[in-house]
């Protein structure tokens, strides 16, 4: 989906998308896989004016199971909280570390936003597409491209490829983009969030030196 001399602007091509429903008077059902309420808050800002949106929370790469658990309810608390012109729903993935470990093992060693992390982000986002497939969902994304440190170009091939595995038309989309970023980092103070401060996976974790639960206002989502 566009190699380094022919980058795809993820984020237009979104907006096309919308706009496109929006003349039709459509407003289509949208899953949408969060990896933490941060992230959600710009992503969901930007998308509910045109969906109907459920987030899925499904991390099983989080690490320990306490901080899982402080993540999956921030969130929840969030969408309780949002207001928007579509219903927001929320739905929790189940929580099996186990398949985390299984789908990296033998990339254990990998930096952060090596092979490991692409494996996860697969992962997570097969899971999506199954569950919107199974649920009749029009469209599938994940918040995932909202962090700088993320490929939007490699999580959109993700996407294209369970698109066609799973028969549902996935969103392609950058939400880094428009300073999507620096505007999570704005509602995370205005909602009073708890702001994680590594990535989630245990490898992170080591990586970072940092204790799990810490609050965090300045960290970077990822």
């Amino acid at each position: 989906m566009g190699g380094p001399m022919n980058r795809v602007n993820y984020q237009r091509e979104m907006e096309k998308i919308m706009e496109r429903h929006a003349r039709a008077g459509e407003v289509p059902r949208l899953l949408l896989h969060s990896c933490c309420a941060p992230c959600s808050s710009a992503v969901l800002e930007r998308l509910v004016s045109g969906f109907e949106v459920t987030v899925l929370y499904y991390n099983p790469n989080i690490y320990p199971e306490e901080e899982y658990r402080v993540r999956a309810r921030e969130q929840e608390r969030f969408v309780e909280r949002f207001p928007a012109a579509h219903p927001v729903r929320f739905r929790e993935g189940m929580y099996r570390p186990e398949d985390f470990y299984e789908t990296v093992q033998g990339y254990e060693a990998e930096p952060e936003g090596g092979a490991r992390c692409l494996r996860c982000y697969r992962l997570r986002l097969e899971e999506t597409a199954r569950e919107a497939r199974d649920g009749g969902f029009d469209y599938f994304t994940t918040t995932l491209s909202l962090s700088p440190l993320k490929d939007a170009q490699a999580l959109n091939a993700i996407g294209a490829e369970l698109a066609a595995e799973y028969g549902v038309t996935y969103l392609f989309s950058d939400f880094k983009k428009k300073d999507g970023y620096r505007r999570s980092v704005e509602l995370s103070a205005e909602y009073g969030m708890y702001r994680q401060n590594y990535c989630g996976c245990v490898y992170s974790l080591r990586r970072d030196f940092v204790k799990p639960g810490a609050q965090s206002r300045d960290a970077h989502v990822l």
